[in-house]
């Protein structure tokens, strides 16, 4: 493994963010349901710190990849979103967000919604630069 691999691999480790939320009624739909646009913003959001963390560079979303709703997320849910690197190249990276699902009051537990955001580091020009600039 060349020192650059090693480099993204302990970021990698280091990078990954889990975010644990209750779904109360003002995020809820008219299903009683968990608001797609919430969910989204929540996996935006941890998308965002785990990219941040593995770099650690100001940072613009620059797309969202297929999001999949397996199923819906009832109110009086707990939900954990969990952030993870998948892909790193020269300005940008990949963050998957896995977003599973589990009662408050019984237990189970499984994957409701998955999704793959790009991120590109920035300077104060708003130009594109390295993540990892010790290695390019």
């Amino acid at each position: 493994m060349t020192p650059r691999e090693q480099e993204i691999q302990r970021r990698t480790e280091l990078s990954e963010t889990r975010v644990t939320k209750a779904v109360f009624p003002p995020s809820t739909n008219h299903h009683n349901t968990l608001f797609g646009g919430t969910a989204l913003a929540w996996m935006d959001e941890v998308s965002f710190i785990a990219a941040t963390r593995f770099c650690r560079l100001p940072l613009v979303t620059v797309s969202s990849d297929r999001i999949d709703f397996k199923h819906a997320i009832p109110a009086g849910s707990i939900v954990e979103l969990i952030g993870r690197v998948i892909a790193v190249g020269n300005t940008s990276l990949k963050v998957e967000v896995e977003v599973f699902v589990e009662g408050m009051y019984c237990g189970g537990r499984e994957r409701a919604i998955s999704g793959v955001f790009s991120f590109v580091a920035i300077d104060e020009d708003k130009k594109p630069v390295a993540v990892l600039a010790d290695f390019n």
